[in-house]
Parts: structure tokens; C-alpha cells; sequence
């Protein structure tokens, strides 16, 4: 098969013939026909994730939607035809999705919901699974929650508004100017942090009380912001990027809890695998519904191309998730 190969850090992917993957016990073998490219695929491009434990050589992609070609021993629920997504490699040392084949654990995907496109559903599991595990597995979101999303536009921002309102609660997103009309095209209530500081926002949208949960999916400074912006006692502040130095002081004082959302920890570890898996089930539910719908970027990358998909997520220019089409 055709894989996009990444040979040395910071280097360009080279496309390489490479042996077909065979799926092991547990296993499923897709044929990839979307590979979303996530902000995190290019920091391990760079050599700038040692979490994400990524050696050269590699194929990288973390996330995928295809069809399967054939089922490994012990795998019951998948049959040869069903189309499928998931976050299923690319971290780890797992072969990734920038390849026209890849041997998947089961446990980690789900069938593909009949309303998306193979893109759409590609542009999933990493953003939905980070959403799910804030909001649903460690905050409970539900009805009557105010809910406050930091970078409301951006690729898991955008997903967790449209959790968080099927959900029932009241969202709130924070974004730049030009991603206000974005973010109320979701049915969220959009912020503009450039011109209104977290202290105005709170009063305005919570009478000054904070909100029962906040979503920081942008890091450093808006993590601090974060502690400010929370809810008394009840709040909880959720974060895929706390991997900095904060004073917990503002949170301690407000009496709220922060809990951490490390997404990859499944794929690195092989623990509690499954979760992924029945998250996916519940976003292809709701994209059913028609609750659910991701935003791609207009422009169409064949796998000869993942070097320009890549410099257009690195170069911060797509206007929505970006994804790369192996079959073309």
C-alpha cells in the first residue's frame, strides 16, 4: 500500500510503498478514505510531542473513517462492508491513517452514521472524545448547566458546543472576532475575549455567579481565565491543555474543581479502550439526529498532498477541520 511516511522530525512526509498491514486478534483492516489532521498531528510532525510517543519512521494520522476489508480473530461486531470512523493511531507507535490501509483495534472505532460524509466523520473522534470526556465523563452536563467554551470556533471547541447544547444546557463560547458569526451559527452565545474581559462576561451572563462548567480548549493564559469564570462551590473547569504553570489560587478561592482530560491516554496505554468506541457510538447518534455536524475546510488533499494539508493546519488557514482523501 501507499502510505504518507514520516522519515525524520520536521522533515517533509515522503510517500512510500510499505507492506500491507495484517489485523492481529481484535483487530479490524480499514481502507482508509479520510484522515483528519489534527493540530496535534503536526506537533508530532515537528518532534514536539514526546507524550504522543511518535519515533520516525512512521505513518501518522490519528483520526479515520472507512470501510473495513476484513476482521481479525475475536471480532465479532464489525463485518467486511461497514463503514466505520475512529481515533485509532498515530500516537504511541501505532501506525496512523495517512495510508490507504490500516489494522485497527476494534474497540476503538464505531460505525460510521449514514448522514456524514467519509470527510465528516474523519473530522470526529479526536475533537467529540475530548468533548465527551469533559463535559459528559467528568462534568455530567446536563440540562439547566451554564456552560462557558473557550476557542468556540476552533476544531474541539466547535464539536463541544454541539454537545453541550444536545445536552440541554445554555453554552456560551469565547473566539476572535471573526469567528463570532461561526459560533452563533452553532446556537451558542458568542464572546468576543478581545473586547470583553472575564469579568464583564461573567457579570453579564451569570448576574456574576460564574458558570456551572468551562471548557478551556486553548491553554495558557485562558486556563487562568478559566479559574476566574467558574461557578462557587458546584463549578468545575475542564482542560485538554493543562500542561502549564497556574496558581490555583483564584479556583481554590472560588471553591471550585478542575479535573484534566488526557484523550490519548487509551491508545498509549491499551486501557479501557472500549470508552472510545461507545463515545463514537454516541456521536453517530447524534449525527443522526442531526445534532452533530463537523466544519471541514473546503479544499480536497490527496495522500500525495499531506505535506500542504499539514502546513495549512500548522500556517493556522483552514477554515474548518482538514482532511486528506488516500483513495484519490
Amino acid at each position: 500500500m501507499r502510505a504518507a511516511v514520516l522519515t525524520e522530525y520536521n522533515a517533509p512526509l515522503q510517500i512510500r510503498e510499505v507492506p500491507d498491514p495484517r489485523p492481529g486478534p481484535g483487530d479490524v483492516l480499514v481502507r482508509v478514505m479520510a484522515s483528519g489532521v489534527n493540530p496535534l498531528d503536526i506537533k508530532i510532525h515537528r518532534g514536539e510531542a514526546a507524550h504522543a510517543k511518535m519515533a520516525p519512521p512512521a505513518i501518522l494520522g490519528i483520526d479515520m473513517a472507512g470501510v473495513v476489508e476484513a476482521v481479525g480473530p475475536q471480532v465479532d461486531e464489525f463485518q467486511v462492508g461497514d463503514e466505520v470512523f475512529g481515533m485509532t493511531g498515530g500516537v504511541g507507535g501505532v501506525a496512523g491513517s495517512l495510508a490507504e490501509l490500516a489494522a485497527v483495534d476494534a474497540r476503538l472505532i464505531a460505525r460510521k452514521p449514514r448522514t456524514l460524509s467519509m470527510p465528516q466523520a474523519a473530522a470526529l473522534p479526536l475533537g467529540f472524545i475530548t468533548s465527551w470526556e469533559g463535559l459528559v465523563d467528568r462534568a455530567g452536563v446536563a440540562e439547566g448547566h451554564r456552560v462557558l467554551i473557550h476557542g468556540g470556533a476552533g476544531g474541539v471547541g466547535y464539536l463541544a458546543v454541539q454537545l453541550a447544547l444536545a445536552r440541554g444546557a445554555q453554552v456560551f463560547a469565547t473566539g476572535s472576532p471573526s469567528s463570532q458569526e461561526v459560533i452563533r451559527q452553532t446556537g451558542a452565545t458568542a464572546i468576543d475575549y478581545t473586547s470583553t474581559d472575564v469579568d464583564q462576561y461573567v457579570d453579564r451572563y451569570t448576574g456574576g455567579e460564574g458558570f456551572d462548567i468551562v471548557v478551556d480548549n486553548v491553554g495558557g493564559a485562558t486556563l487562568d481565565a478559566s479559574f476566574a469564570a467558574v461557578k462557587r462551590y458546584t463549578g468545575r473547569v475542564l482542560s485538554a491543555l493543562g500542561w502549564g504553570t497556574h496558581s490555583l489560587a483564584p479556583l481554590s478561592f472560588r471553591g471550585a474543581s478542575y479535573s484534566g482530560v488526557f484523550t490519548l491516554m487509551p491508545l498509549l496505554t491499551g486501557a479501557h479502550r472500549e470508552h472510545h468506541g461507545h463515545i463514537l457510538a454516541h456521536a453517530a447518534a447524534l449525527a443522526g439526529d442531526g445534532a452533530l455536524v463537523p466544519r471541514l475546510d473546503s479544499r480536497s488533499f490527496a495522500l500525495e498532498d499531506a505535506n500542504s494539508a499539514h502546513t495549512v493546519v500548522e500556517n493556522g488557514t483552514a477554515t474548518g477541520k482538514v482532511t486528506v482523501l488516500p483513495q484519490l
